[in-house]
């Protein structure tokens, strides 16, 4: 009886998973979509936005792991996209818009730096431990707030 209530616990559990890698999968890939053209003018922004979109694809082909790399790619790209939105240097249609959109895309993989933190340390080959995930997870956190910061000087 216990077996059963805790196979379709996890069961449950990986459905909810696949449903949260589907969509941020999506929201990640129309980001990218949406971000290369705008990337032009930008810090490496098309190669960034190159990557996101490999790496999203590679997550909707069920490849968990792909969710570090989204995670690092979009806290790379948000920045630029924060430039392009807010900035006077792009006309608002569709200019704007679309950079807003592509930063509101970016959201849902930001969300998941904790989960993206224990991917990456899976990936590099360490040890798993809860010490050396909230490392990792402060060394995103760190990256986003240069990548940040980097655009404003």
């Amino acid at each position: 009886m216990a077996d059963a209530v805790q196979s379709a616990v996890r069961q449950l559990a990986q459905s909810r998973r696949r449903r949260d890698d589907l969509a941020i999968g999506v929201a990640s890939l129309v980001g990218a979509m949406l971000a290369l053209p705008l990337a032009q003018s930008s810090w490496h922004g098309s190669e960034v936005a190159a990557v996101l979109a490999v790496s999203a694809t590679a997550m909707l082909a069920g490849q968990r792991w792909a969710i570090a790399v989204v995670a690092i790619a979009e806290l790379l790209l948000a920045p630029t996209l924060a430039v392009d939105a807010f900035s006077g240097g792009l006309a608002l249609w569709p200019g704007r818009i679309i950079a807003l959109v592509a930063l509101a895309a970016t959201v849902p993989g930001l969300l998941q730096l904790r989960r993206a933190s224990a991917a990456l340390v899976l990936v590099t080959g360490c040890r798993r431990t809860r010490e050396t995930c909230r490392r990792f997870h402060v060394a995103l956190v760190a990256l986003g707030t240069i990548a940040v910061v980097i655009p404003l000087l």
